[in-house]
């Protein structure tokens, strides 16, 4: 069988019309001979996110956003269409996330996956859309309160520069220059007083060298006397101390506990009054002895007895 050059020609046009379907759908992200699935989600704002951004999951591309338009329910949300080229199943409660994949901007869909198992995400499904905060908008979170803070600072220290303009007017001026003046003197007053210093030291340093000398010799002497009452037998003489204590408390006992002389002199009552009356009775002689003397010293010519000593007799001449 012969095959007409209108058969060659229409078989032709037809693989070129097929290629170019094929060609048209591979450049806009699509599949026709794969398993190719189309997913819906939504978001407040999509600033970044452009047609045939790439779709991924845990960071592998699988699709590319197909569209971007407005929902026609009057809310203002924006419809993004997914085409995800892949047989990789997971739930329909996963999400779509949207975030920014490097520093220079834009953004990008990541399908989060949930293994939950739920039912399977099919074709048309609508997944639920999230955002994630990027590297720029975390900047700027970061980056506006220590705005705030630096204007604060430099409204601060502007107030605080122009204070100080304020304070070092003309007369405060002339006043610090007086007190740098004045410092200035007295640092060349402390600089001759140290010249004067060091040639007094200049003068005197045989004398010095002989202080120092003394000193040391003081010092020496003193660890001498140190060493010498280090080596002395102080255990010896304690122990003589802590006998000789000993021995004085033993005396303290007996005299608290009447013993001896002493202690019955201080503790017997008896001796005690017995001594009080010998000592009034001699000092009733002594007073008689004033009163009549030729009572005791008696020199008779002619061989006279003394009279006999009289208490009562004495007691009333006394009381005359």
């Amino acid at each position: 069988m012969k095959i007409t050059k209108e058969v060659k020609t229409g078989i032709l046009v037809i693989l070129g019309i097929l290629l170019f379907i094929f060609g048209f759908n591979y450049l806009k992200g699509q599949n026709i001979l794969g398993s190719s699935r189309i997913f819906y989600t939504e978001y407040d704002n999509v600033e970044g996110l452009v047609a045939s951004t790439p779709v991924t999951i845990s960071g592998k591309p699988i699709g590319k956003v197909k569209n971007i338009s407005f929902k026609n329910d009057g809310s203002g949300k924006l419809l993004v269409t997914l085409f995800v080229d892949s047989d990789f199943k997971f739930s329909k409660n996963s999400k779509a996330e949207l975030y920014e994949p490097g520093l220079i901007g834009g953004k990008a869909i990541a399908i989060i996956p949930a293994f939950d198992n739920a039912e399977e995400a099919k074709d048309q499904d609508f997944l639920e859309g999230s955002s994630k905060a990027g590297l720029s908008e975390l900047l700027n979170q970061r980056l506006t309160p220590l705005q705030e803070k630096i204007e604060s600072v430099m409204v601060s220290a502007d107030s605080l520069l122009i204070n100080v303009n304020n304070v070092f007017n003309e007369k405060a001026r002339n006043d610090l220059r007086a007190s740098i003046a004045g410092l200035n003197a007295t640092i060349g007053s402390f600089e001759k007083t140290s010249n004067s210093l060091n040639h007094m030291i200049e003068g005197n340093q045989e004398k010095i060298s002989q202080v120092i000398s003394n000193a040391d010799k003081s010092l020496s002497n003193l660890s001498n006397i140190t060493n010498s009452i280090s080596e002395a037998d102080l255990g010896k003489v304690i122990k003589d101390l802590e006998g000789t204590l000993q021995n004085f408390d033993h005396i303290i006992n007996d005299l608290e506990n009447g013993k001896g002389s002493m202690g019955k002199l201080l503790k017997d009552d008896e001796l005690y009054n017995n001594l009080e009356g010998a000592s009034y009775q001699l000092e009733q002689l002594l007073q008689d002895l004033k009163l009549n003397p030729k009572r005791y010293v008696h020199f008779s010519v002619f061989g006279k007895k003394p009279k006999q000593y009289d208490a009562e007799v004495n007691e009333a001449l006394e009381q005359e």
